[in-house]
Protein backbone atom coordinates (compact mmCIF):
# COMPACT_ATOMS: atom_id res chain seq x y z
CA UNK A 1 0.00 0.00 0.00
CA UNK A 2 1.59 3.44 -1.10
CA UNK A 3 0.98 5.96 1.76
CA UNK A 4 -2.04 7.37 0.57
CA UNK A 5 -3.84 4.17 1.24
CA UNK A 6 -2.20 3.89 4.79
CA UNK A 7 -3.55 7.06 5.93
CA UNK A 8 -6.95 6.47 4.73
CA UNK A 9 -6.89 2.73 5.97
CA UNK A 10 -5.91 4.29 9.87
CA UNK A 11 -8.73 6.98 9.37
CA UNK A 12 -11.06 3.73 9.11
CA UNK A 13 -9.69 2.28 12.15
CA UNK A 14 -9.75 5.01 14.31
CA UNK A 15 -13.56 6.05 13.18
CA UNK A 16 -14.71 2.68 13.74
CA UNK A 17 -13.42 2.59 17.47
CA UNK A 18 -14.70 6.18 18.40
CA UNK A 19 -17.91 5.79 16.41
CA UNK A 20 -19.01 2.37 18.89
CA UNK A 21 -17.54 4.20 21.68
CA UNK A 22 -19.45 7.22 21.19
CA UNK A 23 -22.65 6.02 20.68
CA UNK A 24 -21.92 2.82 23.59
CA UNK A 25 -21.35 5.76 26.14
CA UNK A 26 -24.39 8.13 24.62
CA UNK A 27 -27.20 5.75 25.10
CA UNK A 28 -25.60 4.41 28.62
CA UNK A 29 -26.01 8.27 30.13
CA UNK A 30 -28.86 9.51 27.97
CA UNK A 31 -26.51 12.34 26.32
CA UNK A 32 -28.22 13.79 23.10
CA UNK A 33 -24.62 15.71 22.63
CA UNK A 34 -22.36 12.58 23.11
CA UNK A 35 -24.98 10.49 20.45
CA UNK A 36 -24.35 13.73 18.23
CA UNK A 37 -20.86 13.26 18.53
CA UNK A 38 -21.62 9.72 17.68
CA UNK A 39 -23.07 11.01 14.62
CA UNK A 40 -20.69 12.86 13.79
CA UNK A 41 -17.69 10.05 13.93
CA UNK A 42 -19.48 8.17 11.72
CA UNK A 43 -20.08 10.44 9.22
CA UNK A 44 -16.19 10.62 10.02
CA UNK A 45 -15.99 7.09 9.21
CA UNK A 46 -18.12 7.16 6.21
CA UNK A 47 -15.73 9.72 5.12
CA UNK A 48 -12.65 7.58 5.86
CA UNK A 49 -14.45 4.61 3.51
CA UNK A 50 -14.92 7.30 0.68
CA UNK A 51 -11.84 8.66 0.94
CA UNK A 52 -10.21 5.08 1.27
CA UNK A 53 -12.30 4.33 -1.91
CA UNK A 54 -11.17 7.55 -3.99
CA UNK A 55 -7.37 7.45 -3.23
CA UNK A 56 -6.88 3.95 -4.30
CA UNK A 57 -8.77 4.61 -7.49
CA UNK A 58 -7.91 7.97 -7.81
CA UNK A 59 -4.18 5.90 -8.52
CA UNK A 60 -5.08 4.38 -11.50
CA UNK A 61 -3.26 5.62 -14.42
CA UNK A 62 -4.75 6.89 -17.25
CA UNK A 63 -6.68 4.47 -19.95
CA UNK A 64 -8.50 4.92 -23.35
CA UNK A 65 -11.78 5.91 -21.33
CA UNK A 66 -10.19 7.97 -18.67
CA UNK A 67 -7.18 9.76 -21.02
CA UNK A 68 -6.99 12.32 -18.19
CA UNK A 69 -6.68 9.88 -15.52
CA UNK A 70 -8.87 9.72 -12.41
CA UNK A 71 -8.12 12.63 -10.14
CA UNK A 72 -11.18 13.98 -9.94
CA UNK A 73 -12.74 11.34 -8.12
CA UNK A 74 -10.95 12.49 -5.07
CA UNK A 75 -12.94 15.72 -5.85
CA UNK A 76 -16.24 14.50 -6.17
CA UNK A 77 -15.57 11.86 -3.36
CA UNK A 78 -14.83 15.37 -0.51
CA UNK A 79 -18.34 16.72 -2.14
CA UNK A 80 -20.34 13.19 -0.88
CA UNK A 81 -18.59 13.83 2.13
CA UNK A 82 -19.76 17.41 2.49
CA UNK A 83 -23.12 15.93 1.48
CA UNK A 84 -23.14 13.46 4.46
CA UNK A 85 -22.16 16.00 7.20
CA UNK A 86 -25.17 18.11 6.40
CA UNK A 87 -27.12 15.29 6.88
CA UNK A 88 -25.81 14.22 10.09
CA UNK A 89 -25.78 18.34 10.66
CA UNK A 90 -29.43 18.05 10.66
CA UNK A 91 -30.22 14.97 12.40
CA UNK A 92 -28.31 16.37 15.52
CA UNK A 93 -30.65 19.29 15.26
CA UNK A 94 -33.71 17.14 15.20
CA UNK A 95 -32.70 15.21 17.97
CA UNK A 96 -31.65 18.21 20.05
CA UNK A 97 -35.05 20.77 20.02
CA UNK A 98 -37.33 18.07 21.81
CA UNK A 99 -34.59 18.36 24.76
CA UNK A 100 -34.45 22.44 24.76
CA UNK A 101 -38.01 21.87 26.20
CA UNK A 102 -36.24 19.63 29.55
CA UNK A 103 -37.00 16.26 27.53
CA UNK A 104 -34.83 13.74 28.87
CA UNK A 105 -32.54 13.38 32.07
CA UNK A 106 -28.92 12.56 31.34
CA UNK A 107 -26.56 10.53 34.06
CA UNK A 108 -23.12 10.06 34.27
CA UNK A 109 -21.49 13.44 33.04
CA UNK A 110 -17.97 11.66 33.89
CA UNK A 111 -18.42 8.91 31.79
CA UNK A 112 -19.28 11.52 29.11
CA UNK A 113 -16.01 13.27 30.04
CA UNK A 114 -13.47 10.94 29.82
CA UNK A 115 -14.69 9.24 25.98
CA UNK A 116 -14.52 13.22 24.97
CA UNK A 117 -11.32 13.56 26.21
CA UNK A 118 -9.77 9.67 24.52
CA UNK A 119 -11.88 11.39 21.07
CA UNK A 120 -9.73 13.99 21.26
CA UNK A 121 -6.66 13.05 22.03
CA UNK A 122 -7.04 9.78 18.85
CA UNK A 123 -8.16 12.42 16.78
CA UNK A 124 -5.20 14.77 17.16
CA UNK A 125 -2.90 11.97 16.36
CA UNK A 126 -4.48 10.70 13.59
CA UNK A 127 -5.63 13.85 11.49
CA UNK A 128 -2.21 15.16 12.16
CA UNK A 129 -0.93 11.91 9.98
CA UNK A 130 -3.62 12.54 7.78
CA UNK A 131 -3.45 16.29 6.99
CA UNK A 132 0.77 15.05 6.55
CA UNK A 133 0.16 12.73 4.40
CA UNK A 134 -2.49 15.11 2.02
CA UNK A 135 0.64 17.75 2.22
CA UNK A 136 3.16 15.65 0.76
CA UNK A 137 0.66 14.03 -1.65
CA UNK A 138 -1.81 16.97 -2.65
CA UNK A 139 -4.30 14.73 -2.22
CA UNK A 140 -8.08 16.22 -1.69
CA UNK A 141 -9.73 13.12 -0.33
CA UNK A 142 -7.10 12.87 2.53
CA UNK A 143 -7.47 16.58 3.25
CA UNK A 144 -11.28 16.47 3.24
CA UNK A 145 -10.54 13.39 5.89
CA UNK A 146 -8.28 15.14 7.92
CA UNK A 147 -10.10 18.25 8.28
CA UNK A 148 -13.59 15.96 9.23
CA UNK A 149 -11.01 14.52 12.45
CA UNK A 150 -9.95 18.07 13.29
CA UNK A 151 -13.14 19.90 13.29
CA UNK A 152 -14.17 16.73 15.46
CA UNK A 153 -11.38 17.38 18.25
CA UNK A 154 -13.11 20.58 18.39
CA UNK A 155 -16.64 19.26 18.95
CA UNK A 156 -15.34 16.89 21.10
CA UNK A 157 -13.68 19.47 23.73
CA UNK A 158 -16.56 21.77 23.23
CA UNK A 159 -18.86 18.28 24.37
CA UNK A 160 -16.05 17.44 27.19
CA UNK A 161 -16.52 20.91 28.52
CA UNK A 162 -20.32 20.83 28.44
CA UNK A 163 -20.14 18.00 30.74
CA UNK A 164 -18.16 19.82 32.91
CA UNK A 165 -20.38 22.10 33.29
CA UNK A 166 -23.27 19.88 33.84
CA UNK A 167 -21.26 17.84 35.98
CA UNK A 168 -20.96 21.09 38.28
CA UNK A 169 -23.55 23.10 37.86
CA UNK A 170 -26.69 20.18 37.17
CA UNK A 171 -28.44 22.38 33.78
CA UNK A 172 -29.51 19.84 31.93
CA UNK A 173 -30.07 22.09 29.19
CA UNK A 174 -26.25 22.70 28.33
CA UNK A 175 -26.52 18.96 26.51
CA UNK A 176 -29.06 20.08 23.51
CA UNK A 177 -26.96 23.67 23.40
CA UNK A 178 -23.88 22.04 22.64
CA UNK A 179 -25.32 19.42 19.96
CA UNK A 180 -26.99 22.28 18.23
CA UNK A 181 -23.25 24.06 18.44
CA UNK A 182 -22.04 20.76 17.11
CA UNK A 183 -24.27 20.78 13.99
CA UNK A 184 -23.33 24.60 13.50
CA UNK A 185 -19.75 23.49 13.15
CA UNK A 186 -20.14 20.72 10.74
CA UNK A 187 -22.48 22.76 8.47
CA UNK A 188 -19.21 25.17 8.22
CA UNK A 189 -17.29 22.36 8.10
CA UNK A 190 -19.72 20.76 4.48
CA UNK A 191 -19.60 24.45 3.37
CA UNK A 192 -15.60 24.93 2.95
CA UNK A 193 -15.15 21.60 1.48
CA UNK A 194 -18.06 21.99 -1.33
CA UNK A 195 -16.15 25.01 -2.11
CA UNK A 196 -12.75 23.65 -2.28
CA UNK A 197 -13.93 20.44 -4.77
CA UNK A 198 -16.23 22.50 -6.70
CA UNK A 199 -13.43 24.58 -7.47
CA UNK A 200 -11.65 22.30 -9.38
CA UNK A 201 -14.54 19.77 -11.07
CA UNK A 202 -15.39 23.72 -12.59
CA UNK A 203 -11.85 23.90 -13.76
CA UNK A 204 -10.34 26.68 -12.15
CA UNK A 205 -7.31 28.20 -12.51
CA UNK A 206 -4.49 27.07 -10.43
CA UNK A 207 -3.09 29.42 -7.18
CA UNK A 208 -1.99 32.44 -7.66
CA UNK A 209 1.62 31.41 -6.20
CA UNK A 210 1.50 28.02 -7.96
CA UNK A 211 0.80 30.64 -11.51
CA UNK A 212 3.60 32.36 -10.34
CA UNK A 213 6.32 29.78 -10.02
CA UNK A 214 5.33 28.33 -13.79
CA UNK A 215 5.65 32.17 -15.12
CA UNK A 216 9.37 32.45 -13.03
CA UNK A 217 10.11 28.80 -15.16
CA UNK A 218 9.07 30.88 -18.75
CA UNK A 219 10.79 34.19 -17.79
CA UNK A 220 14.37 31.98 -16.89
CA UNK A 221 13.97 30.83 -20.73
CA UNK A 222 12.55 34.34 -22.13
CA UNK A 223 15.46 34.95 -24.33
CA UNK A 224 15.17 31.38 -26.50
CA UNK A 225 11.47 32.60 -27.44
CA UNK A 226 9.47 35.52 -28.65
CA UNK A 227 6.40 35.09 -26.60
CA UNK A 228 4.09 33.09 -25.15
CA UNK A 229 0.19 33.13 -24.41
CA UNK A 230 -3.02 31.58 -23.51
CA UNK A 231 -1.52 30.22 -20.96
CA UNK A 232 -3.99 27.94 -18.89
CA UNK A 233 -4.21 25.95 -15.74
CA UNK A 234 -6.30 23.79 -13.79
CA UNK A 235 -6.29 21.27 -11.13
CA UNK A 236 -7.67 17.24 -11.12
CA UNK A 237 -7.09 15.63 -7.65
CA UNK A 238 -3.38 16.13 -7.06
CA UNK A 239 -2.95 16.72 -10.78
CA UNK A 240 -2.35 19.71 -12.45
CA UNK A 241 -2.56 20.53 -16.06
CA UNK A 242 -0.93 23.48 -17.84
CA UNK A 243 -1.33 24.44 -21.54
CA UNK A 244 0.29 27.41 -23.68
CA UNK A 245 1.34 28.58 -26.78
CA UNK A 246 5.07 29.51 -27.02
CA UNK A 247 6.24 31.68 -30.19
CA UNK A 248 9.57 30.74 -31.28
CA UNK A 249 11.48 32.49 -34.29
CA UNK A 250 10.56 30.73 -37.51
CA UNK A 251 13.78 30.51 -38.09
CA UNK A 252 14.70 27.83 -35.65
CA UNK A 253 15.18 24.31 -36.51
CA UNK A 254 12.62 21.69 -34.56
CA UNK A 255 14.98 19.79 -32.35
CA UNK A 256 16.06 23.44 -31.06
CA UNK A 257 12.64 24.21 -29.88
CA UNK A 258 12.02 20.54 -28.82
CA UNK A 259 15.10 20.73 -26.55
CA UNK A 260 13.58 24.13 -25.14
CA UNK A 261 10.08 23.12 -24.13
CA UNK A 262 11.99 19.59 -22.67
CA UNK A 263 13.16 22.59 -20.83
CA UNK A 264 10.64 24.58 -19.41
CA UNK A 265 8.57 21.25 -19.05
CA UNK A 266 11.28 19.54 -16.80
CA UNK A 267 12.30 22.56 -14.89
CA UNK A 268 8.27 23.51 -13.73
CA UNK A 269 7.96 19.58 -13.19
CA UNK A 270 10.74 20.10 -10.22
CA UNK A 271 8.75 22.84 -8.93
CA UNK A 272 5.43 21.75 -8.78
CA UNK A 273 4.07 18.17 -7.88
CA UNK A 274 2.01 16.10 -10.13
CA UNK A 275 2.16 18.71 -13.20
CA UNK A 276 1.25 17.75 -17.14
CA UNK A 277 2.32 20.13 -19.11
CA UNK A 278 1.56 20.64 -22.70
CA UNK A 279 3.10 23.55 -24.82
CA UNK A 280 1.23 24.33 -28.59
CA UNK A 281 4.78 25.44 -30.27
CA UNK A 282 4.18 28.68 -33.01
CA UNK A 283 6.53 30.44 -35.76
CA UNK A 284 6.68 33.75 -35.60
CA UNK A 285 4.38 35.59 -38.32
CA UNK A 286 6.48 38.34 -38.75
CA UNK A 287 4.22 40.77 -36.29
CA UNK A 288 6.32 41.02 -33.12
CA UNK A 289 6.47 45.24 -33.64
CA UNK A 290 2.73 44.87 -32.51
CA UNK A 291 3.23 43.38 -29.27
CA UNK A 292 5.53 46.47 -28.57
CA UNK A 293 3.47 48.02 -25.38
CA UNK A 294 2.58 45.22 -23.71
CA UNK A 295 3.31 44.35 -20.46
CA UNK A 296 6.03 41.96 -19.11
CA UNK A 297 3.65 39.00 -18.73
CA UNK A 298 4.61 38.03 -22.36
CA UNK A 299 8.28 38.22 -22.31
CA UNK A 300 8.48 39.82 -25.55
CA UNK A 301 12.09 38.96 -27.35
CA UNK A 302 11.81 40.03 -31.26
CA UNK A 303 13.05 37.30 -33.45
CA UNK A 304 15.71 38.25 -35.93
CA UNK A 305 13.12 38.70 -39.27
CA UNK A 306 10.76 41.00 -36.99
CA UNK A 307 13.92 43.16 -36.16
CA UNK A 308 14.51 43.56 -39.50
CA UNK A 309 11.12 44.17 -40.39
CA UNK A 310 11.48 47.38 -37.40
CA UNK A 311 14.43 48.85 -39.01
CA UNK A 312 12.98 48.75 -42.24
CA UNK A 313 9.46 50.83 -41.55
CA UNK A 314 11.80 52.93 -39.27
CA UNK A 315 13.80 53.89 -41.91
Amino acid sequence: MNNKVKAAVLSIGSNTVLTFGKLAVGLSINSVSIISEAFHSGLDLAAALIAFAAVRKSSKPADERHQFGYGKIENLSSIIEALMIVAAGLIIILNALPRLKGGGEMHSPGLGMSVMAVSAAVNILVSKRLLKVARETDSPALAADGWHLLTDVYTSLGVFVGMGAIYLTGYKIIDPIIAMLVALLIFKAAYDLIRDSMFSILDFGLPKEEESVILSVLKKYSDEFVEFHNLRTRKSGSDRYVDLHLVVPKDNNIEKVHALCDRIEEDMRDLLAGLHVLIHIEPCGGFCEDLEGQDDHNNLRHCPECERMVDAKTK
